[in-house]
């Protein structure tokens, strides 16, 4: 088994539902196990113009898995469940249903034309590293040191629910 970290967003429609199924659809697919579950964060959307303050807000966290899949089937797994939860993806970092982000398989490093290992944002993002920091304070991210620095630094705003 290999740890993951997944984060999770949604802005659009009844968030907390959206990501309570999400979560059981995660800890219920084949060749994934729950380990943690983050207490769930309220912060602004984020566009690519910088802070959407006219957006809904949006619910974020992690949780972390033992899995048996390999990356890029863990992300299809990811994927599939974010187009079950109604996200369509029309604007880039647009207000959205439900997001699901790999952020970490156990430190691995990858670059591809599907997946980027470790997330190429997660460090400098509060509603990852507040939530992942949460259900592992001794985490580290690849390349980028302790998640409780990481976290220090980075300068979003995060409102715990």
């Amino acid at each position: 088994m290999t740890r993951a970290v997944i984060a999770f967003g949604a802005n659009l429609d009844d968030r907390e539902a959206t990501i309570a199924a999400a979560v059981r659809e995660i800890a219920e697919a084949s060749g994934v196990e729950l380990v943690a579950v983050s207490p769930v964060y309220e912060t602004a959307a984020i566009k690519d113009s910088g802070v959407d303050v006219d957006a809904p807000r949006y619910l974020n966290g992690v949780v972390v898995v033992e899995t048996l899949l390999e990356p890029h089937a863990l992300l299809e797994l990811l994927q599939r469940i974010e187009l079950e939860h109604g996200r369509v993806r029309t604007e880039h970092w647009g207000d959205r249903t439900l997001d699901l982000d790999l952020i970490d398989v156990a430190g691995v490093v990858l670059d591809d034309e599907r997946l980027t290992l470790p997330h190429p944002r997660a460090w400098q993002r509060a509603f990852v590293l507040a939530p992942w920091l949460d259900v592992d304070p001794d985490a580290e991210l690849a390349g980028r040191g302790p998640i409780a620095a990481l976290r220090a630094a980075a300068d979003d705003e995060v409102e715990r629910r």
